[in-house]
């Protein structure tokens, strides 16, 4: 067994220091078992998370014709996709989802809409109706995902209820450019900074196999810590013909267990979950997000994929002997 991973590992278990940039690199390395890793990722887990496994669920509440140009996204405007496009679901049409989102193991049901964010006051009422359908069909946490937000947006969706928000920075301010153009990595960071002021709870995390560097994702993972995101989704490229990304070569499934394990390293307390990609790049070796450090995904569809059956997550976290929140 590496010593030095064994040492770094035993004293984030006692709470002594944090993993360092440096420190952080170095696992990323060939010269580090994986294996190795991901035995102290999972004991790291266990101590900060335990045996409790977050699921949520999320329901696309505006689909497509994005103004914005990200090279991953199926739903920009800028891309010739075969992605859905319809504007705001009904509101009924959304309760009816938060009533039975319980039955599929969720503990939090998320509204998310396409688009740099609410446009006016039109848009921010059917936000707000949304979240309070979810309030009042119960069982489940009210979460969001709006795109930028300035700090009066959040504490009218905070008023409506809302607990939690996603805005995921995606990757590091340095790389950032290279996927992005028509809005910038600190309009993003503005947004996470006025759900924290305002007690909202962070959502952030990335979207990796991009074309980025170990020193790009280490470099999110750091921001990640420093701005306060307490949930951090980490979701992998699924290619999208007709997005300038879609002949990107994915990552292997022990590249994405690495990068997962690494994160629980740096961000030891926090819930790490896999989203995005998780069924089409580890295939046969889903189950192992656990033992690299998660503790949350995500059951049911995606934004305009579709995820795998509910119960067949359900049984996964079971069959491990874990328990979903």
């Amino acid at each position: 067994m590496n010593q030095e991973v064994a040492t770094l590992a035993q004293r984030i278990l006692n709470g002594d220091a944090a993993c360092t940039r440096d420190e952080a690199l170095r696992l990323t390395g060939a010269d580090t078992n994986v294996h190795d890793l991901l035995y102290w990722a999972n004991r790291i887990r266990e101590k900060f998370r335990g045996d409790e496994v977050k699921a949520c669920s999320i329901i696309s509440v505006r689909t497509g014709g994005c103004s914005e140009d990200c090279a991953f996204c199926a739903q920009s405007a800028r891309h010739k996709t075969n992605a859905p496009v319809h504007d705001f679901l009904p509101v009924a049409e959304v309760a009816r989802a938060a009533r039975g989102v319980r039955k599929s193991g969720a503990y939090a049901f998320s509204v998310v809409m396409s688009g740099y964010g609410p446009k006016n006051d039109k848009d921010m009422q059917t936000l707000v109706d949304y979240l309070r359908a979810i309030g009042d069909a119960g069982g489940v946490e009210q979460h969001g995902g709006f795109g930028i937000l300035n700090d009066a947006q959040v504490k009218r969706l905070k008023a409506a209820g809302l607990s939690c928000c996603n805005q995921n920075l995606e990757t590091s301010r340095r790389f950032f450019p290279q996927i992005c153009t028509t809005h910038t990595y600190d309009d993003r960071v503005a947004t996470l900074k006025a759900l924290r002021a305002n007690g909202v709870r962070i959502c952030s995390g990335g979207l990796f196999g991009l074309g980025e560097t170990w020193e790009d994702r280490v470099d999110l993972a750091l921001d990640l810590r420093e701005l306060g995101s307490q949930n951090v989704p980490m979701n992998f490229l699924n290619r999208i013909d007709g997005t300038p990304l879609a002949a990107r070569e994915p990552m292997s499934p022990w590249e994405i267990l690495r990068n997962i394990a690494v994160y629980r390293f740096i961000l030891h307390d926090r819930d790490i979950g896999v989203y995005g990609g998780r069924e089409v790049n580890l295939r046969d070796l889903q189950a192992l997000i656990f033992m690299a450090g998660a503790n949350a995904l995500m059951v049911g569809n995606y934004l305009t994929t579709a995820g795998r059956p509910a119960e067949l997550d359900v049984q996964m976290v079971k069959d491990l002997g874990l328990r979903l929140k």
